[in-house]
């Protein structure tokens, strides 16, 4: 297992949430880490530059699998094998090139995208522009190891573009940690940024509590697709059902472990979100979030 920035010690059962419905699926089909399951976990620990460092020793050991999340660090992974078989949760794996076709992979990487297509990048942008009343200085908040080659980024920025809201980057460098983040936060404050959208990265993924608590404290309308970030302050996330896709990683993992071919393993899509609406956080920001809005939510914080 492969993690851009959670330590090792919280991708197991009882940590991290996530990784907890991942390892209990992989155990209720059979595979018992200690009894007929190793397990080698490594971090980046919040430092893109590590990525190719972590896929190497991943390598290195000959696994008969291997699960990573991110779109760079399964770029990283596919740059050092093309035979080890692996698992990712990735935005689209075909837009960034690890795959050629979702239904018929062809090659060592199979997984589940969280990628539902432009739509809703756009559909994020549209919401939080819903909900301030207009956007006249908005942020992207980003990894700065990200920036190239994200498709995600380029749709957001094309929302952006095309509903004519004034736009900056906000990156994020390595170490992405809690300093990182205030930082960021503090010098958005002082630009006074009238929004800020959240990239789905996983070392946001990481800090996602961290950064609903910064939005609460800075007093910045915020949208993201963790739940858990709105449940600790933040406005709005508009994601799909992590867990539901985590059942299916174990399922691709488990299948791999039973001698499957990730080549002619379809590459699942999510395509159905749900948006979740903070309303003492908008009391909060003093936003009047119009009747249309709440009634669409799928979830509501009071």
């Amino acid at each position: 297992m492969l993690h851009p920035a959670s330590k090792p010690d919280d991708l197991k059962i009882g940590a991290d949430p996530l990784y907890s419905i991942i390892l209990q699926e992989i155990r209720r089909r059979g595979y018992i880490e200690g009894v007929n399951l190793v397990i080698d976990r490594y971090s980046a620990e919040g430092r893109y530059e590590r990525f190719g460092e972590i896929s190497r020793q991943a390598i290195a050991t000959n696994p008969d699998v291997i699960f990573a999340v991110t779109n760079q660090l399964v770029l990283a992974l596919c740059a050092e094998t093309k035979t080890i078989p692996i698992v990712a949760y990735t935005g689209d794996p075909v837009a960034i090139g690890i795959v050629k076709t979702l239904a018929r992979p062809g090659g060592n990487v199979t997984g589940v995208s969280s990628d539902a297509g432009s739509e809703v990048y756009g559909k994020e942008v549209e919401l939080l522009a819903q909900a301030v009343g207009k956007l006249s200085n908005a942020r992207l908040l980003l990894s700065a190891g990200s920036v190239d080659g994200s498709p995600a980024k380029r749709m957001i920025i094309e929302a952006f573009e095309r509903f004519k809201i004034p736009y900056r980057l906000e990156l994020l460098h390595s170490p992405i940690n809690e300093a990182e983040y205030r930082r960021a936060f503090d010098a958005m404050q002082h630009d006074q940024v009238d929004g800020v959208i959240i990239s789905a990265e996983v070392e946001n993924y990481t800090n996602r509590v961290l950064l609903g608590r910064l939005a609460r404290e800075y007093r910045l309308p915020t949208i993201g697709i963790y739940s858990e970030t709105v449940e600790a302050g933040a406005l709005m996330s508009y994601a799909n059902d992590f867990k539901a896709g985590c059942r299916r990683i174990a399922a691709q993992i488990v299948e791999i472990l039973s001698g499957g071919n990730p080549a002619e393993m379809p590459f699942f899509q999510e395509i159905h979100f749900e948006l979740l609406i903070n309303l003492k956080a908008a009391k909060e920001l003093g936003l009047e979030l119009p009747a249309g809005l709440v009634a669409r939510s799928d979830r509501l914080i009071e």
